[in-house]
């Protein structure tokens, strides 16, 4: 009878000690997987406290997190041109279901590969022809120059996409529903353009440029529509040795991120600029190629050595963008859908100074 009651009690004990155990290692335990394990500690009465002092180092037990800028053992060795920026603040106005990432980026790229270095700028050769005949090619200089003061036109600036706009501000984030575009010449590439032929114009250059949105109202046959606008002013001003297709550029890794190509001159956020040349594949009726690309070798070449960094590499690749209408004629593309306008804007200016510093006798 006495070791029935005796075995009664243990059996009681030992139930509570369970409920004692599971309550403090419920409080004691980082994690759920640490509760199993201190719950056989404490469920055994005799080892209880001394597990409390001096606990078993186990897989489940973590250290506490210390950020590595607040722990004086830290020693930082990251290159602090890899730091990441501060984030910006959100603007109010984007719902967080359409807010996207802007990534600033300033492009550029070795010689090798599909890179080919000529003098201060580099060109990404995306056709057969190998870097030896580029740069063989490229030995025989561009033979395009402009003359100040002279009465008839001798540049040619238009938008075969000129609804194309920019970010209306520097805010690190995006709206993922806008579409950059507008009819408001005083916001798309328009504004751009008319920036470049205020500076052309102030050093003397006589400047044509056309307005006509060639993708309005719609995008499709836009380089149709453009082929018509340029052949009636070549036409009409024979004089004219430059022809410039201004664009911005759009680069979107993802749904909910775009770059900003950006480079800093003198101080100041510029959209970094990339020229287009084209080649012919045998298809295109583009006999002049060659000449297109030495003028954008050397126009490259001059807006690195004014203002390093600005130039993209130069993307020499089968596309025709109208350039079988003439030697001089190139697509410029000013930043893309993360710059802002003002940053657009500021790169048209200093493309203008390179154009006059290269171009005029």
């Amino acid at each position: 009878m006495l070791e029935g009651v005796i075995f009664l009690c243990r059996t009681l004990f030992g139930v509570l000690c369970c409920f004692i155990g599971f309550y403090l290692a419920v409080s004691a335990a980082k994690n759920g997987a640490d509760i199993f394990y201190y719950a056989l500690a404490f469920a055994s009465p005799g080892s209880a406290i001394e597990f409390l002092q001096n606990p078993p180092e186990n897989e489940f037990t973590e250290e506490p997190f210390v950020p590595k800028d607040e722990d004086p053992s830290f020693e930082q060795k990251i290159p602090e041109e890899f730091f990441v920026p501060e984030v910006p603040e959100i603007p109010a106005e984007i719902p967080e279901s359409r807010r996207g990432k802007v990534i600033e980026t300033q492009y550029s790229a070795a010689e090798g590969g599909t890179y080919v270095a000529f003098k201060n700028t580099i060109i990404k050769n995306c056709t057969h022809h190998s870097a030896e005949k580029i740069k063989s090619m490229l030995e025989t200089t561009h033979t395009l120059s402009l003359k100040t003061g002279f009465e008839k036109p001798q540049i040619l600036l238009y938008h075969t996409h000129a609804t194309e706009g920019y970010e209306s501000s520097d805010s690190g984030f995006f709206d993922t529903s806008g579409t950059w575009r507008s009819t408001d010449p005083d916001e798309n590439m328009i504004s751009v353009g008319d920036v470049l032929t205020s500076v052309l114009s102030e050093k003397g250059i006589f400047v044509i440029h056309d307005g006509t949105m060639h993708d309005d109202p719609s995008y499709k046959g836009s380089y149709q529509r453009s082929a018509v606008t340029i052949l009636k002013h070549l036409e009409e001003n024979p004089e004219i040795e430059i022809c410039l297709d201004i664009h911005r550029d759009a680069i979107e890794p993802s749904a909910t991120e775009i770059i900003k190509p950006t480079a800093v001159i003198n101080g100041k956020k510029a959209a970094q600029i990339m020229i287009i040349s084209g080649c012919d594949d045998g298809t295109m009726d583009m006999p002049d190629y060659w000449e297109n690309l030495r003028f954008a070798a050397a126009l490259g070449n001059k807006i690195e050595e004014l203002y390093p960094g600005l130039c993209r590499p130069i993307l020499f690749d089968y596309r025709k963008y109208n350039m079988d209408l003439s030697p001089g004629l190139l697509l410029v593309e000013i930043g893309a859908t993360g710059n802002t306008l003002d940053e657009a804007k500021y790169s048209a200016e200093l493309l203008g100074n390179a154009l006059a510093e290269l171009l005029i006798e």
